[in-house]
C-alpha cells in the first residue's frame, strides 16, 4: 500500500451547472438542485391541472 503523504493533492471537482427543468435557469441552493426545479417553477402549474372526472383503470391494474 503506498504511503497517502506521497500521493499528490486530489483537486476539488468542479461543480456541474444544475438547470431548471421548467425555465432553464441555473440552481444553486441545495433543495432545487435536488428537485431539478427552481422555487418560482415549484407552483403547480394551471396549464396542467388535472381535469376532474372518471377515467378507465389502467390495463393491469383493475
Amino acid at each position: 500500500m503506498s504511503d497517502p503523504a506521497l500521493l499528490p493533492p486530489i483537486p476539488p471537482a468542479p461543480r456541474t451547472t444544475v438547470r431548471c427543468r421548467r425555465c432553464g435557469r441555473p440552481l444553486h441552493d441545495p433543495e432545487s438542485r435536488i428537485l431539478r426545479l427552481g422555487p418560482e417553477c415549484r407552483t403547480p402549474d394551471p396549464a396542467s391541472a388535472a381535469v376532474p372526472g372518471d377515467q378507465d383503470a389502467l390495463p393491469g391494474l383493475e
